[in-house]
């Protein structure tokens, strides 16, 4: 990209005024959202990654590799990639042993241990700055934000490319999207209605430490059909959703920890009941004892991805 052009992105950025109050207000992503998604209210960790796509743009404060973490496995395909032992300088891959579980764990008063790693995804642009960079281009994205061919931070982002070019599984609908409204569009258009409600689940970016949960209350996000919206790692916000026309559920799980003061979290949760064509490596089987085709798998979503769904017809 040329040195003009960044320029000129970086002061669209640092010239907009942020509107404090619940983090993103004001802002053009978040008049979107309340458009698309009427009754929807944005989650508390989109709306911060969208203010700190205004306060602090990608464009003009780079982030160093160790931001970028990879995610929980929690494709159907599973990149075999997020299984290898990182190298010993590097933060150590996420444990997946806390996030897959099967649905019989969501009865209310159940207790189900839960662990999911610290999370930190890149801001959101506003859609109009995010729509002047070409994404897909590896050599123009390394140049722009000055990451060294070669470096684990250049593998990552090369991987997400990859990702987003690949095609779709069998019976699979997949998208990446570059702007918060890049993502909801992407949903509504999978879902075929603009009847979407949405969901994430509310946990810190430091993640949850292992520990015993109680299910305080499951509560099914309607519909029957559903997009997940994965954080993939990029110098600023790329999503990528997908959605298969293959059995599944989703939940809003409330749960608690043991001790007394310990505050009640609702988390997005998704249930597959069809993994015949799931690759058999995939850590879920492993941890909860089945294969491709057996028992329904489910999982948390992760610090901020996104889950949509149709509403249910009286909402």
């Amino acid at each position: 990209m040329a040195p003009v052009v960044l320029l000129v992105l970086i002061a669209v950025v640092a010239g907009r005024t942020a509107v404090r109050g619940h983090p993103g207000d004001g802002t053009p992503a978040a008049r979107f959202w309340e458009a698309a998604l009427p009754g929807s209210p944005m989650p508390e960790s989109i709306a911060d990654l969208v203010q700190k796509g205004t306060d602090h743009s990608p464009l003009a404060e780079h982030r160093s590799a160790a931001m970028f973490l990879p995610n929980a496995c929690l494709g159907y395909k599973y990149d075999i990639q997020c299984g290898k032992p990182p190298p010993a300088s590097t933060q150590a891959a996420p444990a997946v042993e806390g996030i897959f579980f099967r649905e019989a764990a969501m009865r209310v008063g159940s207790t189900m241990t839960v662990a999911l790693p610290a999370a930190v995804p890149a801001a959101f642009l506003p859609r109009d700055v995010a729509g002047r960079i070409p994404f897909g281009n590896l050599t123009d994205a390394l140049a722009t934000f000055s990451i060294a061919p070669g470096s684990q931070e250049a593998d990552q982002l090369s991987n997400t490319v990859r990702e987003c070019a690949a095609p779709p599984l069998a019976g699979e609908r997949k998208a990446c999207a570059t702007s918060l409204e890049g993502v909801v569009l992407s949903a509504t258009r999978m879902l075929g209605t603009r009847r979407v409600a949405a969901a994430a689940s509310a946990l810190p970016s430091t993640g949850l430490p292992r520990a015993v949960y109680v299910v305080q209350a499951t509560s099914p996000l309607g519909g029957s059909r559903f997009v997940a919206c994965h954080s993939r790692p990029y110098p600023y916000a790329v999503y990528q959703c997908h959605m298969t026309e293959r059995s599944s559920k989703a939940y809003v799980v409330s749960i608690r920890g043991g001790l007394r003061g310990d505050p009640t979290m609702d988390m997005a949760a998704l249930c597959h009941f069809d993994t015949s064509n799931w690759n058999p490596a995939h850590p879920a089987f492993k941890i909860l004892r089945t294969h491709p085709g057996g028992s329904p798998v489910c999982h948390f979503l992760p610090y901020a991805d996104l889950l949509f769904g149709e509403k249910k017809a009286n909402a």
